[in-house]
C-alpha cells in the first residue's frame, strides 16, 4: 500500500512537472508575421525587366508611398516581425523597393536588404509640443460636456 502510494505521488509529481513544463514552453512560442510587401524571390530579376509604371503595378502592386518633392519615387516595404515569447520584438528580411518613375516610365528601380538598411532606434520619451495644455481627467471630462451630440440627431 505504502509502495503505491509512492508511486502514485511521484506520478502526480511528474504530471505537474510537465504541466509546468507545458505552460512554460507555450509561453515562449515562436510567431512570425509578415508586415508590406510580399516580394518574389527573385526580385531582382522581375524588377531589371520593368520599364512601365503599369508593368510595375501589375507585377508588385501600388506603392505604399510616393514622395512629393524632387523626383517620384515609389516606395515598397516588406518585412517579418518575429516574436519570440517575453524577448522584444525584432524584424528581419527587411526588404525596401524604390522605384523612379517619370510619368509613365521607370527610370531606376534599387532593391535595399537587410544590410543596405540602417538600424534605427526609437527613442522611448515623449516630444513635447510647444503651448500644448496638459490637463487632468477630471478637467478633460469638464472640458468634453456639449462637444457631443446625442445619438440619433444625424449631426
Amino acid at each position: 500500500m505504502l509502495r503505491r502510494l509512492v508511486l502514485w505521488c511521484n506520478d502526480m509529481y511528474m504530471k505537474k512537472i510537465a504541466l509546468i513544463f507545458l505552460l512554460v514552453l507555450t509561453a515562449c512560442s515562436f510567431q512570425v508575421k509578415h508586415r508590406g510587401y510580399v516580394f518574389p524571390s527573385d526580385l531582382e530579376s522581375v524588377v531589371a525587366d520593368i520599364k512601365t509604371t503599369k508593368q510595375l503595378t501589375e507585377k508588385i502592386g501600388s506603392p505604399q508611398v510616393k514622395t512629393i518633392y524632387g523626383d517620384e519615387v515609389w516606395i515598397y516595404y516588406g518585412a517579418d516581425e518575429n516574436y519570440r515569447g517575453p524577448l522584444p520584438l525584432k524584424y528581419d528580411n527587411k526588404t525596401v523597393l524604390l522605384a523612379w518613375v517619370d510619368g509613365t516610365r521607370v527610370i531606376k528601380t534599387d532593391v535595399l536588404h537587410d544590410d543596405d538598411l540602417p538600424d534605427v532606434i526609437i527613442s522611448e520619451d515623449e516630444t513635447e509640443i510647444p503651448a500644448a495644455i496638459e490637463l487632468n481627467a477630471l478637467q478633460e471630462l469638464f472640458n468634453n460636456i456639449g462637444r457631443f451630440s446625442p445619438a440619433g440627431l444625424g449631426q
